[in-house]
């Protein structure tokens, strides 16, 4: 984007995910800075401005969005409000950063993108695995040929009922489908489906059923699914949030051996192949979200690309939209 030598940043929503994972990063960003942050609760807003030495804060998103020291703008909302806030950033001219899931549904993310494109605003979308060096690395084992051609993707994700979950009265807005689109699945289960995307390629198919067996909250609770990438590749994969027990392991199966590793968190990736097993350890960044945001400002100053566009982000929301939504057949 050309006319900027910096990007001053304005956060819509800083809430709690941009405490650590992503707030910080916009300052140690080299030419960036956080200028201005906003939340409904002018109180919480001025406390989170202060905590984080940030110059101005605000209770409404429209006077950050319009500031003129402000070039670029985090939303950083429930997914309820991403797609107006959106709109409105683009419509302000200004690069727009948005968080995952980019929005309630498919068809609202497209809204997004075509608004973008016919604007000649960039969208990006904090699907930050995609710039993590444990992830850079897994690329580059595929890339290089470690495990041969890849054949099969094996994704399982299991979590045991939470206590937060239990009280129906104060339900946390991730499992409230007017607000999040659905459920954990949503939540964080598109991290699995967007990162499968980077490593090989869209999906093409998705099929599958979600339910809500522990009747806990409105949303699904449980999903299976089975998907093909434009690449040939087959893939299935379950999440169950009323497990025994955590389980987090996407595998993906070559034609010369396998590599096994977690979604979340740094634990090792298990390189299977040529008849030895090798553990590889990438540590993460304190700040999880700098090496995406690094990328959205280098794309910015014109000096490199982001992995994770609208574009992309909307081929994540469509997948998840074939169970959740699934079309007529």
């Amino acid at each position: 984007m050309t006319g900027l030598s910096t990007v001053r940043w304005g956060i819509v929503g800083c809430g709690a995910v941009t405490e650590v994972k992503s707030g910080p990063a916009f300052s140690k960003v080299p030419d960036a800075s956080l200028v201005a942050v906003m939340r409904r609760d002018g109180d919480k807003a001025r406390d989170y401005a202060r905590r984080h030495g940030v110059p101005r804060w605000y209770d409404d998103a429209d006077a950050l969005i319009h500031d003129a020291t402000v070039d670029a703008v985090y939303v950083a909302t429930p997914p309820s409000s991403h797609r107006d806030l959106a709109l409105a950033v683009i419509a302000a001219g200004k690069p727009l950063y948005l968080e995952k899931p980019m929005a309630m549904n498919h068809r609202q993310c497209l809204e997004i993108v075509e608004a973008g494109r016919a604007a000649g605003v960039p969208v990006f979308v904090a699907y930050y695995r995609r710039a993590l060096p444990r992830f850079g690395a897994i690329a580059r084992l595929l890339r290089e040929g470690a495990i041969g051609s890849p054949r099969l993707v094996n994704v399982v994700l299991h979590h045991p009922l939470e206590d937060r979950y239990r009280d129906r009265a104060n339900l946390p807005w991730t499992v409230r489908p007017e607000i999040s689109g659905g459920g954990i699945f949503v939540d964080i289960g598109c991290h699995t489906l967007d990162i499968l995307d980077f490593l090989l390629g869209p999906i093409a198919d998705a099929r599958g059923m979600a339910t809500n067996q522990l009747k806990a909250y409105p949303a699904e609770d449980a999903v299976a699914m089975a998907f093909a990438f434009r690449s040939g590749v087959l893939g299935t994969g379950v999440w169950n949030f009323g497990a025994d027990r955590r389980e987090d392991r996407v595998e993906i199966v070559g034609d010369r051996g396998r590599l096994v590793f977690a979604t979340f968190g740094d634990g090792p990736i298990q390189l299977d192949a040529e008849g030895r097993v090798q553990d590889i350890r990438v540590a993460n960044p304190e700040h999880i979200q700098q090496p995406l945001i690094a990328t959205v400002v280098d794309a910015l100053l014109g000096r490199g690309e982001c992995p994770s566009t609208g574009d992309t982000a909307a081929r994540t929301s469509w997948v998840m939209d074939q169970v959740l939504h699934p079309p007529v057949r």
